[in-house]
């Protein structure tokens, strides 16, 4: 005797459609290898940190095998733009064979700052593939504490 799995026929409805929505996907998508154009739209994109203190607003990028001279850096009110492109050739030559790895690439990171900075201030800085970007605050966007007074 076969087992038969037990289906709870007071389900019905909505769950019945849901289960045949699922399976129809299923095989639809079943067997597909990925899209030989799916890697050609792939960006590669830094990844960023983003940090705030009273006195200033930092930004860290992750520019591996990026050439620094190749990186532009702007700012426009409260919005930082970081763009670039990389361009990297690894080749390796052995008696019995000869490999040459390609990274290439243009990328774009947008960030909208927290707080107001002075343009005129920022200072970036590129060391071991981080391109560091210090943006201190005006004076209107910096902490102030006050006071309470007891009367």
């Amino acid at each position: 005797m076969a087992l038969v799995p037990w289906r709870n026929r007071a389900r019905g409805g909505l769950v019945d459609l849901q289960d045949r929505i699922n399976r129809m996907f299923d095989d639809l998508f079943r067997g597909f290898a990925p899209m030989p154009w799916a890697e050609e739209r792939l960006e590669w994109a830094p990844a960023l940190n983003i940090s705030e203190s009273d006195e200033a607003v930092q930004v860290t990028a992750e520019l591996p095998g990026v050439d620094p001279k190749e990186v532009d850096i702007s700012l426009t009110e409260d919005v930082l733009t970081i763009q670039g492109e990389k361009k990297a050739e690894h080749e390796e030559r052995e008696r019995d064979y000869h490999r040459i790895e390609r990274s290439y690439g243009s990328f774009t990171r947008t960030v909208r700052l927290p707080a107001a900075v002075d343009a005129e201030k920022v200072e970036a800085t590129f060391k071991d593939g981080v391109l560091t970007i210090n943006m201190p605050k005006r004076e209107e966007a910096k902490t102030r504490k006050v006071r309470v007074e007891v009367k």
